[in-house]
């Protein structure tokens, strides 16, 4: 990358550590003209025609140095922004859902850049020419209406383009200008030519499918899905051609990147992944690989949330080159195992070729691309409150108590999985979204909008929260009242009421003299295996009420842990109240005692398979001691988890020392990104505890 485009990419960086994003102006015409429309036609037509006025009021933004627009205007201010308030409480709020879950997906892009929104209206034609249904005939028409307005907006980006230019005093800015108002003329209206049209036409749908009004609450995280794959073949041509640079290539994927930070707000999710299989079962490994891992080095930003898939006989390059970046401090790549994720979608019914193509959908939770219409996280359950609220009696005998939390656990899941599926009931009779639905399987083909169950696969995936303090909790019960008897239910529940006033030395032997997940201890590492596979088979009898539904769980926490531990009390393991659980299906903070080999062990003897919702294990190194040869060991251990079937592996490579100075100076650390719990947010906006919790993980040398 010449000077020139380093010193762009810096610039718009910089502007994107605090974006405007806000959708309000959308929203307020959205609204205004749905209200209008009260009674006249059906809710797709009414829908559709409300979504193409609002979007025909939406001005096009293209910000000084950007080469890939379409980003959030100015929000509505004065009486503009008085109009909307009074709107949202009569009509928005009303008609909205704040339940479920949207956007934890990848759209088929593929299927963009190869036909256009052209070509995909021509398909919706050709459907609708073929039926005599009424709902059907509905849905189609609400889908082209969609398609036709995203395709005037991007004209119109194009005249705003060629505005700029005639003003524009810099010739090398004009040319650019010039340019991209050439390109939006194109797509994504028409088939992508070039590696620019592409990333273009990825970067302007994703953009309109944030705006979606019957959602307004919720800021939509769509995933890039695996661009390795999909702009590869336009890459490849036009470097062949002599049309493009590696470093022009290079760029447009910073500035793609960028604007994944000027499209999601911080506190979210939102990505892509790279390597792995093609649904081929050949391995992705190509200059796109390497160039989608330096975007993380380029843009060192809170987005692009970058997944590195690897699979058996991968590069060994990739996994080092991922190390290295993680150890400059960055917080991606994540690494994910490609065999075990693949293997885990075919045994939930997921054709072979398809179970190559998947997407951490935000954190690490896995949706098929181009076909899901998943529901993470739904909801969250945590694991250690379910245990406290049996701790107010005496129990028999270990298996006792043991055997009540599983019908405890049993119960909440039913109770959780009756809620989701009324919410999924609600969904489908109040929303509709038809532009996401023509980037869907199979939603065109059944005729059937995505809320409404048009989805290929329509998954809910309840997450556990707090795993490692439920076993740590459960193993101190099992050690100091069954068998050392050095305490008794009644003065464990006096203790944890009290948050273990006076009972200091008892606290610090429950924490730091009963052994604890994450330390390769067998007796202690089996409660988490035993507790999996109850979660996993007991999440095997429900059948959500879509089609091609399931109930399939994971073990990681966003910042539910966080959340979660303000609203709980003390804890056997030697906790305090308040104090946030653990940070995913790893160890609780600071109690890997053997090293990270031992914690990779104790993390390796439970399935993960299964666990399609998501397994989240974090690991941070000490930065001060994290050399060129740190790099090899590192990827040594990544290898090790890996083949012992981990699903997939976090690292900070940060000191604690930095993390103290931007405590003090949150000012010059406003970068400063680590990894939670599953995503990646900048540290000095975290809240106090959750800063807190950051410093407290163990720090392991390599």
């Amino acid at each position: 990358m010449c000077d020139f485009d380093r010193r762009r990419i810096e610039k718009l960086r910089k502007e994107a550590l605090e974006p405007a994003i806000c959708y309000d102006g959308f929203y307020l015409k959205f609204f205004e003209r749905w209200q209008l429309n009260a009674d006249k036609g059906s809710t797709q037509a009414r829908y559709a025609d409300a979504f193409a006025h609002a979007l025909a009021s939406v001005e096009p933004v293209i910000g000084e140095g950007e080469l890939i627009v379409g980003k959030a205007p100015a929000a509505p201010v004065g009486e503009e922004a008085a109009r909307w308030e009074k709107l949202r409480k009569e009509v928005a709020d009303p008609m909205g859902l704040r339940i479920g879950q949207d956007s934890h997906m990848a759209v088929d892009y593929e299927l963009l850049l190869r036909e256009g929104l052209i070509g995909v209206s021509a398909r919706v034609r050709k459907l609708l020419e073929g039926t005599t249904d009424d709902s059907k005939i509905a849905f189609y028409g609400a889908c082209l209406a969609c398609l036709k307005a995203v395709s005037d907006f991007s004209l119109r980006y194009a005249a705003h383009a060629d505005h700029l230019a005639e003003s524009c005093k810099d010739e090398t800015r004009r040319k650019e200008l010039c340019r991209i108002a050439e390109i939006c003329r194109r797509v994504p209206a028409k088939p992508a030519e070039s590696f620019y049209e592409a990333v273009q036409s990825v970067h302007f749908l994703t953009f309109c499918l944030s705006m979606n009004p019957h959602r307004y609450f919720s800021m939509q995280q769509f995933q890039l899905g695996r661009p390795d794959r999909y702009l590869y073949p336009y890459y490849r041509a036009d470097r062949d051609a002599g049309k493009l640079t590696d470093a022009e290539a290079q760029t447009l994927l910073d500035c793609l990147a960028i604007q994944i930070n000027n499209r999601v707000p911080r506190g979210l999710s939102s990505g892509y992944m790279l390597g792995g299989r093609n649904p081929k079962g050949d391995i992705v490994a190509n200059e796109l690989t390497r160039m989608g891992l330096q975007v993380i080095e380029d843009v060192r930003l809170v987005y692009p949330s970058v997944g590195l898939c690897m699979t058996e006989g991968m590069p060994e390059e990739m996994l080092l080159q991922a190390c290295e970046i993680l150890s400059h401090g960055r917080s991606h790549p994540a690494i994910f195992n490609d065999d075990v994720i693949s293997a885990g979608l075919i045994e939930y019914g997921v054709p072979e070729a398809e179970a190559h193509s998947y997407i951490h959908s935000t954190c690490v939770e896995i949706t098929p691309e181009a076909s899901s219409n998943v529901w993470v996280a739904s909801p969250y359950t945590n694991m250690l409150q379910l245990l406290l609220d049996l701790l107010d009696r005496p129990w028999p005998s270990f298996d006792a108590l043991t055997q009540a939390l599983l019908k405890h656990l049993d119960e909440s899941i039913r109770k959780n999985f009756e809620e989701q599926n009324r919410y999924r009931a609600l969904r489908a009779e109040r929303t509709i979204n038809p532009l996401l639905s023509c980037f869907v399987n199979d939603c065109l083909l059944r005729g059937t909008d995505i809320e409404r169950g048009g989805a290929r696969y329509n998954w809910i995936m309840p997450s556990f929260v707090g795993m490692a303090n439920l076993v740590d909790s459960l193993e101190v019960i099992r050690t100091l009242i069954f068998e050392k008897k050095e305490l008794s239910f009644e003065a464990l529940k006096e203790m944890l009421d009290s948050d273990f006033e006076g009972c200091e030395a008892m606290r610090l032997k429950m924490l730091d003299r009963v052994d604890k997940y994450g330390n390769d201890v067998d007796r202690v590492d089996e409660l988490f295996d035993f507790l999996i596979r109850h979660i996993v088979s007991e999440c095997k009898k429900y059948e959500p009420m879509l089609p091609n539904a399931r109930l399939i769980p994971s073990v990681f926490c966003w910042v539910k842990h966080e959340y979660f531990g303000r609203r709980t009390g003390a804890s056997p393991d030697g906790r305090h109240a308040g104090f946030p659980l653990g940070d995913g299906s790893g160890p609780c903070q600071g109690r890997e005692k053997n090293g990270p080999t031992a914690s990779i062990l104790s993390c390796t003897k439970w399935p993960h398979r299964e666990l399609i919702g998501g397994v989240a294990v974090n690991m941070k190194f000490t930065k001060s001691t994290f050399t060129a040869e740190s790099c090899t060991k590192a990827a040594a251990l990544i290898k090790t988890y890996l083949r012992r079937g981990g699903f997939e592996m976090q690292i900070n490579v940060v000191d604690r020392e930095t993390l103290i100075r931007a405590q003090a100076d949150p000012e010059s650390y406003r970068d400063l990104v680590v990894r939670i719990g599953g995503y990646s947010d900048y540290f000095v906006k975290l809240s106090p505890e959750m800063q807190e919790e950051v410093l407290l993980r163990t720090s392991h040398e390599v």
